[in-house]
């Protein structure tokens, strides 16, 4: 058993009032004691994260750039210094294996993932390596992860950061979903910047000395949820394609060489539909009912789809990802399998069911904050009811 697969606890839980997270994020606290008040803060900008349970892989050598480049599904050969990318490794039938957040120091590439990933990642990346001039290593063990609210490059001289990019296109991607300028992502800046393990109370404590405060996961989450970013531990199964996830955004270049997995990406954008799609649900809170993650999406007692990430918002109440098929209206209401009983839920559309992305010829959905709006005024449990 690897580092980044052992049982992990963070030392902030024994931060007065810490509550430990459960599920992708066990070792790190959920909330302490104040979830409302952590999220607001983080939403302001005014927050850190512990993100330590994350997993973090590197890749030293003087090929590392042009051999990720060729394995994966990112456009790395040349990546300049500190600039921010994602990247996926498919499998031959174009199924999502590992996502990882990119970065590269000029000397050294940085993968960040979640922590039950690492290992397995860096022994594919090993045996894939042949005879390339590429050192990989599992770092979980040595560097912990600390979230902000941040979308800011780090500078030379400053830790390695990874600063998420969502919901820009970037060069070679393309979205199913709504252009950058309306979508709710562009509210939520986020990076991650790496810190020595052993410095990860103290870069904490620097933090909040300078007027932030400690969030947990639900505060993260809640905002993730929110901005419609898929994560890797909740809304990837063994049958996940990006391109239901409207994860062609930041994570896949279309244009370049051949990589695995290349035939489906391609096949899928330019002959194909997704064959499901994420939707964003407004659930019901009346009766403080909350689903758990994998349950049932229901229309009449047939079930579509399921619940992949949930969280109550500070301003929106219980929301939720889920994944559906595609060909579920995109106007009807849901109900959702609960313990103690199922709760009504509505959607608003992340993949449109027609499933063309923003660059393949045919008609459009409307995807806009206005149609958005709309729906809401027309029966859909509206974003701020």
């Amino acid at each position: 058993m690897t580092e980044s697969t052992v049982e992990y606890a963070s030392p902030l839980l024994t931060r007065h009032g810490a509550v430990e997270a459960a599920g992708p994020d066990t070792g790190v606290a959920w909330h302490y004691g104040d979830p409302t008040g952590e999220q607001r803060a983080l939403a302001r900008g005014a927050a850190v994260v512990d993100q330590s349970h994350l997993g973090v892989v590197t890749v030293a050598g003087p090929d590392r750039l042009s051999w990720l480049h060729s394995i994966t599904s990112a456009a790395l050969d040349g990546l300049a210094p500190r600039t921010s990318r994602e990247l996926f490794v498919l499998s031959p039938q174009g199924h999502i294996e590992h996502a990882a957040g990119v970065v590269d120091d000029g000397e050294t590439t940085w993968l960040i993932t979640e922590r039950t990933s690492a290992a397995p990642l860096a022994a594919w990346l090993d045996r894939m390596k042949f005879m390339l001039r590429v050192e990989i290593a599992d770092v979980t063990s040595s560097w912990a992860a600390i979230g902000e609210a941040v979308r800011a490059e780090g500078l030379p001289g400053e830790p390695v950061t990874w600063v998420d990019h969502w919901p820009d296109v970037v060069e070679g991607g393309t979205r199913y979903g709504a252009d950058p300028s309306e979508h709710p992502g562009g509210l939520r800046p986020w990076r991650l910047v790496l810190v020595p393990r052993e410095s990860l109370a103290a870069a904490v404590r620097e933090r909040e000395e300078g007027g932030w405060r400690l969030a947990g996961t639900w505060a993260n989450e809640a905002l993730r949820i929110e901005a419609f970013k898929p994560r890797a531990a909740t809304e990837i199964d063994h049958k996940a394609i990006p391109h239901e996830l409207d994860w062609l955004r930041t994570a896949v270049h279309l244009h370049k060489g051949c990589y695995r997995g290349q035939e489906t990406i391609a096949r899928v954008h330019n002959l194909g539909r997704p064959p499901r799609r994420l939707v964003f649900l407004h659930l019901d809170g009346s009766g403080h009912l909350l689903p758990e993650r994998g349950a049932q999406i229901l229309v009449g007692d047939k079930a579509v789809g399921a619940v992949t990430s949930v969280a109550r918002h500070h301003e929106l109440g219980p929301i939720a990802l889920g994944v559906v098929k595609r060909s579920v209206p995109e106007d009807v209401e849901f109900t959702v399998d609960c313990d103690g009983g199922a709760i009504s839920s509505g959607q608003e559309v992340i993949v449109p069911g027609e499933g063309v992305s923003a660059d393949r010829p045919g008609t459009r959905g409307a995807t806009s904050r206005e149609a958005r709006g709309s729906a809401n005024l027309n029966g859909t449990m509206g974003r701020f009811l």
